[in-house]
């Protein structure tokens, strides 16, 4: 995924202003070791004097100036370096500094991107995603299998939640695997507190990991922003959200049916589903509501986007907040 110019120029200004400290870093070192060694400075300024004598003599045609110069200078910078231990200064004191040696704080190490820089990236896109507030056990890692046991049934397909969540847990992972490759949308249905939030956030921190960019919202939120750029023209903070709402590689819809339903935001919902649908940018959508919930609060025509291009995905189980709870309490 290419960084938008507004992103890689904040990374960039970020590098910029780690240069101009770390410069102003050594600056202040070499000021201290020269006002504690005021011979060191001679040496310094020696250095200076033989580089320009020296290459006058080059320019002249003196083939022999070079190697002379620098057996000279390699017993000033000996001379240097013994000042500055005796002194109780580490002998590499007045190297340049970097917060990165591998790519000297540019980024990057030739063409490629340095290893700090995707670390940038992927720092940047948490801040923007909304999504930095949330615990960092919501993770695959600490993913549970056992809160969907085998013994409860789906009265519907009478499948249990153990098999189901598997089922997921497969889709969710292909998901992850074939994002920028293959364009899929997800929607996670069910009862409160069974997971669907978790899983939501496993997948968009797996996401930005890739470098793609992921923006989460409560539905509130997200109507919200959307009603603030609609009916306040003149908030840039709202109207910035909302078009990286639309055009984000992720766009994560979580607790849809939560905010009060009106026919702004049924029009507002088709409008945001469609349009990312029209230019391919993945959504993930969980909710509490049943399918048929869906179609009577979000019109059929919502409805019809949703079931016709969306893994619909539906998690069972009890409410693993409670679960955890007890378990604790037993614990302790």
């Amino acid at each position: 995924m290419a960084l938008k110019n507004s992103q890689y120029n904040a990374i960039m200004r970020k590098y910029e202003q780690v240069r101009l400290k770390n410069h102003d870093l050594q600056n202040a070192r070499y000021e201290e070791v020269y006002k504690k060694l005021p011979e060191f400075k001679s040496l310094d300024e020696s250095i200076s004097v033989l580089s320009v004598q020296y290459g006058k003599k080059l320019l002249n045609g003196d083939d022999t100036a070079l190697s002379s110069l620098k057996e000279e200078l390699e017993i000033l910078r000996s001379s240097k370096e013994h000042l500055l231990i005796s002194a109780g200064f580490p002998s590499d004191y007045l190297e340049p500094v970097y917060d990165c040696p591998d790519c000297k704080d540019t980024g990057y190490i030739g063409n490629q991107k340095c290893h700090c820089f995707k670390q940038a990236i992927i720092k940047l896109l948490y801040e923007q995603s909304n999504i930095k507030e949330f615990p960092t056990e919501a993770s695959f890692d600490h993913f549970r299998l056992d809160f969907y046991p085998a013994t409860l049934y789906d009265k519907t397909t009478g499948r249990n939640a153990r098999a189901m969540m598997e089922d997921t847990l497969r889709i969710c992972h292909r998901f992850i695997d074939m994002f920028g490759k293959e364009f899929q949308n997800l929607f996670f249905y069910g009862s409160v507190g069974v997971g669907k939030t978790f899983l939501s956030t496993c997948i968009a921190r797996e996401i930005m990991e890739r470098e793609f960019s992921v923006v989460y919202f409560s539905a509130p939120q997200l109507f919200n922003t959307l009603a603030q750029t609609k009916f306040d023209k003149n908030n840039t903070d709202a109207k910035n959200m909302s078009d990286y709402v639309y055009n984000c590689d992720l766009l994560i819809i979580d607790d849809l049916g939560s905010e009060y339903t009106n026919a702004f935001i049924t029009a507002q919902f088709f409008m945001c589903i469609n349009e990312r649908l029209i230019h391919r940018k993945s959504t993930i959508i969980s909710t509490n509501l049943s399918l048929e919930s869906i179609a009577d609060l979000y019109t059929e025509r919502s409805f019809s986007r949703i079931t016709s291009n969306y893994a619909l995905l539906k998690i069972i189980g009890d409410d693993i907040r409670i679960r955890k709870k007890l378990e604790h309490r037993e614990e302790h």
